[in-house]
């Protein structure tokens, strides 16, 4: 059994809350690049050319990426070998991030659903907790802007819908959220589970590599179909024209009840972070 402090995971929140705000993923931003090379149209080439400007003087002068520093979703990997002690994981984690958004200065999206009044230190995180073998703690934030994950969808279709409607629900969720999500996007798919597990699995699919590819081969060409189909839309960086509507599009799925099908769609715009620590 290991043993670590609470205190020290609150120290670790706290950094990665404004090491995540600042600093774009290197698959992020080499993706942004070959969307840039490529772009046909001046627009949309100036259109990314300011973007990734945006990236490089977020990373030079210690800046925020986006001044929308989202909702603090965070995942943690729990080794069952390992134990905090002198307090609770949770409550370590909300401290973390209350310290690292208000000594980040770092702004403070969360507010009360009924009156709309500010939290104050974007509290409280989303945390999604896993049980995994070892003695390890792994934490990975990833910030998410409110634009983005109001045109994220789910839908319960019928088991007749197929692939091939749930393909189209994709497009229809891309198609309806135009400029709205700041393209390009990251598209996250879930597929499977149940009501909830599918919005999971589409959030967590935001976590994989821009340039990798689901396990499953049916998973993998729905990737390649869904993301030629998207960025044929035209929509374009910032809604401005163009093939780079989407960066990737990444499937997660699992097996679902015979008489379901759910599929959830989490759209992440071009500032798609996320950073970890293992502790």
């Amino acid at each position: 059994m290991r043993i670590i402090e609470a205190d020290e995971v609150r120290q670790a929140m706290a950094h990665l809350a404004v090491e995540a705000n600042r600093f774009l993923p290197a698959d992020v931003a080499e993706a942004l690049q070959e969307a840039q090379s490529q772009a046909t149209q001046s627009l949309a080439r100036q259109v990314l050319d300011d973007i990734l400007l945006n990236h490089r003087v977020a990373r030079q002068d210690e800046l925020p990426l986006c001044q929308d520093t989202g909702a603090a979703v965070v995942f943690v990997e729990l080794g069952q070998e390992l134990y905090i002690a002198n307090g609770l994981l949770t409550e370590a984690i909300q401290r973390g991030v209350a310290e690292g958004y208000t000594e980040g200065y770092l702004r403070k999206s969360m507010v009360h659903v009924f009156s709309r009044s500010n939290t104050g230190d974007n509290t409280p995180a989303i945390i999604h907790t896993e049980l995994v073998g070892g003695d390890k703690l792994k934490i990975t934030l990833a910030p998410k802007g409110g634009g983005a994950e109001n045109m994220s969808r789910l839908a319960m279709l019928k088991p007749s819908a197929g692939i091939s409607g749930a393909k189209e629900f994709v497009l229809e969720t891309v198609r309806l959220a135009g400029s709205n999500a700041c393209p390009p996007l990251v598209v996250g798919v879930g597929m499977g589970g149940n009501f909830e597990q599918a919005a999971y699995l589409a959030k967590k699919a935001l976590l994989r590599p821009l340039n990798s590819h689901a396990a499953e081969e049916a998973a993998a060409a729905m990737e390649r179909e869904l993301l030629a189909d998207i960025n044929a839309l035209g929509i374009g960086p910032q809604g401005f024209g163009g093939p780079a509507t989407a960066l990737a599009v990444l499937v997660e799925s699992m097996p679902c009840h015979f008489a379901s099908l759910p599929v959830a769609v989490n759209l992440n715009c071009h500032v798609a972070r996320h950073q970890s620590v293992i502790l």
